[in-house]
């Protein structure tokens, strides 16, 4: 198996909710390949896709279950920024499109700079500055 993720699928309770916090809010953009029951968004190397929670759940032939606000989901998304000045615009622009601020950006015990917010249905996005390493 080569080593690499090509789509990332976030089971949400509301897509149109969330396919508007994604496209308008965020600014990412909806790739045409989006239908009425998914979302896909372009990323840098890879594709974000969004789709109904239970449907998600069933094709996995798993039950459903419901997302537990304000609990921590196992895994969190990075965005990963050249500067401390654009974490802080990126939280910023998180929280003005819906987001909620879990962490507001700080130093961080590994040298860097980071803070945390959540998406409509609570998953995490850390968005962070590290002066030792550029991931694109």
């Amino acid at each position: 198996m080569e080593p690499r993720i090509s789509l990332i699928t976030l089971g949400v309770s509301d897509l149109e909710r969330s396919r508007a916090f994604y496209r308008d809010g965020l600014g990412f953009t909806l790739r045409p390949e989006s239908q009425d029951g998914i979302a896909f968004f372009a990323l840098n190397g890879l594709w974000l896709a969004l789709y109904p929670r239970d449907a998600l759940a069933e094709d996995a032939r798993l039950p459903p279950s419901p997302a537990a606000p304000g609990t921590f989901p196992g895994f969190t998304l990075a965005h990963n920024l050249r500067t401390r000045a654009e974490v802080d615009e990126v939280l910023a622009h998180a929280v003005k499109a819906g987001a909620k601020l879990v962490k507001p950006a700080e130093e961080v015990f590994w040298g860097g700079y980071s803070g945390y917010f959540a998406d409509p249905d609570g998953f995490l996005w850390e968005v962070a500055h590290n002066p030792f390493v550029w991931i694109e």
